[in-house]
């Protein structure tokens, strides 16, 4: 995906990522934690533009939970709320055992879409989500098994290197489709021309997704849609609006994105759409 796509006017695939699992209504009183809420922030992301709904599940107390069943009343809640959205859900977590990170692609049926993280990543001082190649190759194989889309989270540059690794290591279906992700720590640095590095650095026809943290997340998406590329915002990545201001809802995040993508003239991809894009039409 280059420039050329952005001039050619091919349609952006919008994700919402709607609550995370590290934050809660401390950083933003607007987080959607139960499946209710989830489901119906799902419904507004819809209506905004959103096709992929990017899933964490939280318990009653607001932690964060991989329990299937958890996934499964907010995949019915999302049901509820949307007429057709792409279910995604996160495998991605800090200091859970392995088998528990398989846990939420057995929902029935199961998500369309889950992430794949591409390898170890430091969370504050003294956590380190370590993601190592067996997890990887286990996740990706019941993903197949299951007929779920991998969406390859990519942090850093050592990650992209464990995306060609994957490649070698598994049969990938078309098109491959990675998130880049830029912000502190162990993510990318939040710069211009690694975004540019990143997206030339990815395998001949994959598609990517655009994903910037907190302040870098508006300018981020704006280059992911004037490179051809998907954006995904949400209060997962980012709690505020703009500086000072906390964002109202991820519909809010949502409707920004469209907006500059219409201006752009990149149309927002319907659901339809996305799959085929995607190649999750089977």
């Amino acid at each position: 995906m280059s420039y050329e796509n952005y001039l050619a006017g091919d349609p952006v695939i919008v994700t919402a990522a709607l609550t995370g699992g590290v934050h809660g209504k401390e950083a933003n009183p607007n987080i959607p934690e139960t499946p209710e809420e989830i489901g119906r922030a799902a419904g507004a992301v819809e209506a905004a533009g959103a096709s992929v709904v990017h899933l964490h599940a939280r318990r009653p107390n607001g932690e964060r939970s991989f329990e299937t069943e958890r996934f499964q009343a907010i995949d019915d809640a999302v049901r509820r709320h949307t007429d057709d959205v792409v279910i995604q859900h996160s495998t991605g977590g800090t200091g859970a055992p392995d088998a528990d990170r398989h846990l939420p692609l057995r929902t029935d049926p199961p998500p369309e879409m889950a992430s794949l993280d591409m390898g170890p990543l430091n969370r504050y001082d003294h956590l380190t989500s370590e993601n190592t190649r067996g997890l990887v190759n286990s996740l990706h194989a019941e993903m197949i098994d299951r007929g779920i889309k991998p969406e390859l989270e990519v942090f850093n540059d050592g990650h992209r290197n464990e995306l060609y690794g994957l490649l070698d290591r598994r049969d990938l279906a078309d098109p491959v489709y990675a998130t880049l992700i830029f912000g502190p720590g162990t993510l990318t640095r939040p710069r211009p021309e690694n975004f540019l590095t990143a997206i030339g650095d990815l395998p001949d026809d994959a598609l990517f997704n655009t994903l910037g943290f907190g302040r870098h997340q508006l300018p981020f998406a704006a280059m992911g849609l004037l490179f051809g590329g998907h954006v995904r915002v949400g209060l997962e990545d980012n709690v505020y609006y703009r500086r000072g201001e906390p964002a109202e809802s991820n519909a809010q995040l949502v409707e920004r994105v469209a907006r500059l993508a219409e201006e752009l003239g990149r149309p927002i991809a319907a659901t339809d759409e996305t799959r085929s894009l995607l190649g999750l039409n089977g």
